[in-house]
């Protein structure tokens, strides 16, 4: 049997000629590259596929349908890699949910016009169940430099190395833990766990047997790479290790301490060979030049320096970076240096000159680390901007840059080979990008940080989204285009709100302001002083009256929207409020605070004096809603009024009847902080910090549907239809999504 013949074997299901609607006959009619070509353009036979052996599985089958000896048209083998390598990009998301294969697939391939593609997303979107139908192209497309994002750390990803022979990546994170990753499948293949605190560093052995980490406890340990287990500690002569290096000899460690300290061990005994002490903060990073001679390190004291590692003396200091000298690199040749600061810049020195060579660029913050390719040609590095950037070292020009991090990336290391780049971020993830000079990532038109805050207008004609950017986009609800961006916060926009008439739009910042805009030309109108914090959250009484800002002030403010001024203040939370909203019936607010309580408070609408009289010495405040245990950072109110729902750091929502001011009952279900809720008829949306949006039916207390993003949500919103939700996510994406029943 052939090797073809054996894969497609292994792809049959006995109801597999149902799913295509092909009978036995025409499957033996048809030739071994047709029936692959067939299997992995159809919907259902991928869906199967990846139910019954996994995500790793299903993509190793279009290696084989792609292979040249089996099918020789490249115009039909480019669907076939669009698909494969969507269904990478999705794969850490398939990994934990195999039910959002539709929507992956609908959101990354909806922009290519292949009627095979055309064909199989039509497929996709008849599930038999409730679900999340996307609207735009809102996740990263194949055919860019993103090739996979690998999750599994808990914490920061502080370091890289990958293994000689260019097959496995160690993580090293602030989670305390390292993990060996295999690259080619994505896979964690094991956790070496040991160490006490942040693991800020981590090497290989040339030999690829050892790995080497640092770590805040005061320790460097040595691991099998094989079997996972702890060799050797080298402790009680240094301090918090920030660096380490193997000599290309493989007989050496290099150290780098946060006492400024910089030691050279015998990596075989653990004894101390050299303890140089010269910088005057803390060494940072540490690289050796390919003959072992020389040891290069870089400090706190912004400057660079050279020593000898036969003799142990310092040859001689580099200076220029205006701070800390966070990481640095030799070229394969052993004849520069190309090191990474907190200035921002990467810059290139002589060895041999002993001198600054020149600059080759500036990120937008600081430089955690530098890589060179192994051809020398070029330089990679990783900054706190979020992105990583590739310069060419004999042009000096920006290549390109790497844009799909949500956090600071503190790590970059290159494959042996030179064709891929391993990436680690605050945000947790790794990522592996295609090194080699090609297109950017296609992307939507979305926000370059976080979206913190969505709304949809009343007329269901406009969606708006606030970022951390400082920006507010207003967006057509029907086509997902962007029609405008407001600017005009001088700090992330954290919320926003629009009148019933959906002419004004609201907006709170981190800048301690609140700003009325019309929406029709996005010019500002008003903009409300008074907080001494930021404004968390905004909401608009229903006659359009009155705006109401939440502030970690701890104050919740009331605002004329007819005149501009401020009209009373409610004070009674003891933290920050996180957010604000009014009953419909604009005679009650409703706070959520970090103080672990929500508040409910009169608006004083009431015709009645004795009820002002009331309002006056109760300062407004009705009553206290307890029961959380942490942050409330969302709550929003049913539309007949009768019910409250909070969520926040408890990873629950909370259900309260406002009438019996009691908790009537508990939703669970999400794995991390809840962000934003909105309500809709019986139902609830809830966007949380695991990257999920969970729609529940409050009559069932169940989930009636669920969407996975690529990252933390962090806010949403649903139209007046019921069924167009609009969600943001950290990494800038704007979500449009419509909720389909099912079949």
């Amino acid at each position: 049997m052939s090797e073809f013949t054996q894969g497609l074997d292994k792809m049959q299901r006995p109801e597999q000629t149902d799913c295509l609607g092909i009978g036995p006959h025409q499957l033996a009619a048809t030739s071994d590259s047709e029936k692959l070509y067939s299997l992995l353009t159809d919907y259902n036979f991928i869906e199967a596929k990846l139910s019954a052996s996994g995500v790793q599985a299903l993509i190793e089958d279009y290696d084989l349908a792609t292979n040249p000896d089996i099918i020789t048209s490249g115009q039909k083998a480019d669907p076939l890699k669009l698909i494969q390598e969507a269904i990478r990009l999705s794969a850490h998301i398939l990994a934990k949910d195999k039910t959002q294969l539709a929507t992956q697939l609908i959101a990354r391939l909806m922009c290519f016009e292949s009627p095979e593609i055309q064909a199989l997303l039509a497929q996709a979107k008849h599930p038999k169940t409730p679900w999340l139908l996307p609207l735009t192209p809102s996740f990263t497309p194949p055919g860019g430099r993103l090739l996979r994002t690998i999750t599994g750390h808990t914490d920061w990803v502080q370091a890289v190395a990958i293994t000689p022979d260019g097959k496995r990546a160690i993580s090293a994170s602030s989670d305390h833990t390292l993990k060996v990753w295999h690259l080619e499948k994505g896979e964690e293949l094991s956790t070496l766990t040991g160490h006490l605190t942040y693991v800020n560093a981590v090497a290989v052995t040339p030999d690829g047997t050892k790995i080497i980490s640092g770590s805040w406890d005061n320790t460097i340990k040595i691991w099998d790479l094989e079997t996972g287990t702890e060799i050797l500690t080298f402790a009680g002569e240094t301090f918090a290790v920030e660096a380490v290096a193997v000599t290309p000899d493989g007989k050496r460690v290099i150290s780098g301490s946060w006492d400024g300290s910089i030691k050279v061990w015998d990596l075989s005994t653990g004894a101390v060979i050299f303890n140089f002490k010269s910088h005057t903060s803390f060494v940072q990073s540490v690289a050796v030049t390919p003959d072992s001679k020389r040891l290069i390190s870089g400090s706190g004291d912004n400057s660079i320096k050279v020593w000898n590692l036969e003799t142990g003396k310092e040859l001689f200091t580099l200076t220029g970076h205006a701070d800390w000298v966070k990481s640095v690199a030799v070229t394969p040749d052993g004849e520069e240096i190309i090191s990474g600061s907190y200035d921002g810049t990467v810059q290139a020195w002589s060895l041999s000159e002993r001198k600054q060579l020149f600059t080759l660029g500036k990120h937008g913050s600081f430089v955690q680390a530098v890589a060179v390719s192994p051809d020398g040609k070029r330089v990679i590095s990783a900054a706190g901007d979020k992105t990583l950037k590739v310069w060419n070292l004999e042009t000096k020009e920006e290549l390109f840059t790497f844009t799909n991090h949500i956090a600071p990336v503190n790590a970059v290391a290159v494959t042996p080979d030179g064709q891929r780049i391993v990436s680690g971020s605050s945000d947790k993830t790794l990522k592996i990008w295609r090194l080699e000079i090609g297109k950017e990532n296609l992307s939507f038109a979305g926000h370059d940080d976080w979206v913190n805050a969505v709304a949809v207008t009343a007329d269901g004609s406009k969606a708006i989204s606030g970022s951390a950017d400082n920006s507010i986009k207003v967006w057509n609800l029907k086509n997902g285009q962007e029609i405008f961006t407001i600017e005009g916060h001088q700090e992330g926009v954290k919320a926003i709100a629009t009148t019933a008439n959906s002419q004004r739009l609201i907006s709170g910042a981190g800048d301690n302001t609140v700003k009325v805009w019309n929406l029709e030309t996005g010019k500002e109108i008003f903009t409300f002083t008074g907080h001494t914090d930021w404004v968390n959250s905004v909401a608009v009484t229903a006659d359009g009256t009155m705006a109401i800002s939440g502030s970690a002030d701890t104050n919740i403010k009331i605002w004329s929207l007819e005149t501009g001024e401020e009209l009373f203040t409610f004070s009674g939370h003891e933290d920050g409020i996180k957010a604000v909203t009014v009953t419909p019936d604009s005679k009650r607010i409703i706070s959520a605070s970090a103080d672990k309580t929500l508040k409910v408070w009169s608006l004083a609408q009431e015709k009645n004096i004795l009820a002002n009289l009331w309002n006056l010495g109760a300062k407004n405040l009705l009553f206290t809603l307890k029961g959380h245990e942490s942050f409330v950072n969302a709550v929003a109110v049913t539309a007949d009024g009768k019910w409250a729902i909070s969520g926040g750091r408890e990873n629950t929502l909370k259900v309260w009847n406002l009438s019996s001011r009691k908790e009537v009952f508990t939703l669970a279900g999400h794995g991390d902080t809840v962000t934003s809720v909105a309500t809709v008829g019986n139902r609830v949306i809830s966007v949380s910090d695991d990257n999920t949006l969970k729609v529940w039916d409050l009559l069932s207390r169940k989930v009636v549907a669920s969407f996975r993003g690529d990252s933390a949500l962090k806010a949403c919103a649903i139209a007046p239809d019921g069924v167009t939700i609009v969600a943001g996510e950290a990494s800038g994406q704007v979500h449009f999504l419509r909720l389909e029943e099912g079949e």
